[in-house]
């Protein structure tokens, strides 16, 4: 739970900073930070996946997930959603910038592959370094949106912490049960897919990598593992 409680502080940080500079924030200043920041996701991503001890599980998982995930289209679902939310809380709050801010931030904090993917390395595995490294993206952004859109950026914290925090306690309760060799290939699949969300904040696809549609492979370990065990016992 540190971490998530780290990310709500850098948040609310950055609001801070955002009311305080407002309007003098330039868009040179906000791209250049974002690519510092994408080299540095897509290195703890890297970090990740070559932690694997098995790079077929990685592949057939990324490949068996990202196909279910592109079926369900996971991430235009998560993008209805927000717009859902969008439309039902700003309905007849026209003039309020508070409530578009709260809404789009809450949304953009909380629905994502790092939030998932960070949980899950901080619940099982006690590993901080997604989650830091999403609050500190998370804190350079709300600077920028603070200072557009005002104070209901900062309480966009309140949904990343109850969201966030649950996802991390659940992670850690139920992680306790898994072989160890299962969560490993877990996190590998994941830093697979932070792999992807690095490459999309530098802009090198021509087409955005749609990484939420990935998310279905990251629990595929549980099934492939149990059943490379069976396979091996049985031919062995």
């Amino acid at each position: 739970m540190i971490a998530t409680v780290i990310n709500v502080v850098l948040i609310l940080l950055g609001s801070i900073l955002g009311l305080l500079f407002k309007n003098r924030i330039s868009a040179r200043f906000a791209s250049g930070i974002t690519f510092a920041l994408g080299l540095c996701v897509l290195g703890i991503g890297t970090t990740s996946m070559i932690g694997t001890a098995d790079t077929l599980c990685v592949i057939v998982c990324m490949v068996i997930g990202t196909l279910l995930g592109e079926l369900i289209n996971i991430e235009k679902r998560m993008d209805s959603v927000g717009d859902v939310l969008r439309r039902k809380l700003i309905r007849g709050e026209s003039n309020s910038r508070f409530v578009e801010a709260f809404v789009n931030c809450s949304v953009l904090y909380c629905v994502g592959a790092m939030a998932i993917n960070g949980a899950m390395e901080a619940g099982m595995n006690g590993n901080y370094d997604i989650i830091i490294s999403k609050a500190v993206i998370d804190g350079v952004s709300s600077i920028t949106f603070a200072a557009a859109m005002g104070i209901g950026v900062a309480f966009a914290a309140l949904p990343t912490f109850l969201y966030q925090g649950a996802l991390t306690i659940i992670f850690s309760i139920v992680g306790q049960g898994i072989d160890p060799a299962i969560v490993t290939e877990m996190s590998a699949v994941g830093g697979t897919i932070i792999v992807g969300i690095g490459v999309n904040m530098l802009g090198l696809p021509k087409e955005k990598l749609r990484v939420g549609n990935m998310l279905p492979a990251i629990f595929l370990p549980l099934a492939y593992i149990p059943i490379r065990d069976w396979l091996m016992a049985t031919l062995g």
